[in-house]
């Protein structure tokens, strides 16, 4: 079986971190699916989905690591060609990808105690980002 889903999610931008895992969740019990795999993927180049344990001294963190890693106020020929502001946010999101598999174990996906799915709208405004779910399983 296979049950493809989506939904929207408002982000303030700028390494805007958001907790999805309860939307991931609806979306595994509206799927039926007992045992299987989730895959969740956000659409855009300026985003990126992944887990971490989402509290506020490991959400500024992760803010901190990517700032050393693609700092906002470096030199980006993607800016330079397109008059933008946003070459970090392409280089975070790729970094850290659009997409994350999950495996679901008795209609539960087996995320650890301190784990949540995040999706992380690295842009320089706020947006509404659409996040595919596709669930494939029995």
């Amino acid at each position: 079986m296979v049950y493809s889903g989506r939904f929207t999610v408002a982000t303030r931008g700028n390494d805007d971190i958001c907790d999805i895992t309860g939307l991931v969740e609806q979306a595994i019990l509206e799927s039926g699916v007992v045992n299987g795999i989730a895959t969740v993927f956000v659409v855009g180049s300026t985003a990126a989905i992944t887990t971490i344990e989402y509290e506020p001294g490991l959400a500024q963190d992760m803010k901190a690591a990517l700032e050393r890693v693609a700092p906002r106020d470096a030199y980006y020929a993607h800016e330079a060609r397109w008059h933008d502001d946003n070459g970090h946010s392409h280089i975070r999101a790729s970094l850290l990808g659009p997409s994350l598999t999950v495996p679901v174990v008795n209609g539960r996906m087996t995320l650890g105690a301190w784990q949540q799915i995040v999706l992380i709208d690295f842009d320089t405004r706020p947006r509404s980002r659409t996040i595919h779910v596709q669930i494939l399983g029995e």
